[in-house]
């Protein structure tokens, strides 16, 4: 992508046009801010089938040091034709503004991850986050907060259950449970692989939970988490660990 040239008047292709960012809020408030901001913003989630096919995908993670308030944000691209060809990854490192407070972890790592995805040339078709969708307390988690602002299909992928209850889930690659909270369903627990543990998947924005579903088995490559969201992780782990030795 970096080798791409155009002169004025050509047209880019989609995945190169930038990302718009919607100014939702501002970052410095309070936890009770915040709280309030995530009751007020879950009413703009969408969630509908995805428009078109679905060819770039994104995948995010953050790291921290857990000796300081420092952490680092890693976004990686891929394009999705007949198997996964990786197009860009982009990292920053920063250090957190806002404290930990389960149910809030947005207001955390929102700021890093917007930087990271300010970085990016790609505007991808849908995002992958390690965190929650609407499977949160107040439904407006992770994937759901920053798919807002990006205006952009988003899928929460995590590795472990934040609210709700599920079924026993078949030992087939595939195979799932709904996630029921509060009497609906808000995910899914999902076999990406035999004898492994199942993920949690919940709809982000702007995206039917059956659609996530088929864009994470498309993304799994043999391992228990979705390749974009694995890579990443794998990213941020090195720039951490580089930035420590």
């Amino acid at each position: 992508m970096a080798g791409n040239a155009y002169t004025a008047g050509d047209k880019l292709p989609h995945y190169e046009v930038p990302l718009k960012f919607k100014q939702l809020h501002s970052w410095r408030i309070s936890g009770k801010k915040a709280v309030q901001v995530q009751t007020a913003l879950k009413k703009l989630l969408v969630f509908r089938k995805q428009r078109g096919v679905i060819r770039i995908i994104a995948g995010a993670d953050i790291s921290y040091d857990k000796q300081s308030e420092r952490f680092f944000a890693g976004v990686v691209v891929f394009r999705l034709n007949g198997r996964l060809e990786l197009i860009e990854e982009c990292a920053v490192t920063g250090k957190a503004r806002f404290p930990y407070i389960p149910g809030l972890l947005s207001f955390r790592e929102g700021p890093i991850l917007l930087r990271t995805f300010r970085k990016l040339k790609a505007s991808p078709d849908v995002i992958l986050f390690d965190g929650q969708g609407i499977a949160h307390p107040r439904n407006f988690g992770l994937a759901s907060h920053i798919g807002l602002i990006l205006d952009t299909p988003s899928i929460g992928c995590a590795k472990s259950r934040l609210v709700g209850e599920h079924g026993d889930v078949e030992n087939v690659a595939g195979a799932y449970s709904k996630l029921i909270y509060k009497n609906k369903t808000v995910g899914v627990a999902l076999r990406t692989k035999v004898n492994t543990k199942p993920i949690f998947v919940s709809i982000g924005h702007k995206i039917t939970l059956a659609s996530a579903i088929s864009v994470v088995l498309r993304t799994c490559c043999g391992y228990r988490i979705p390749e974009p969201v694995r890579y990443a992780h794998l990213l941020v782990n090195k720039l951490r660990k580089q930035h420590l030795s």
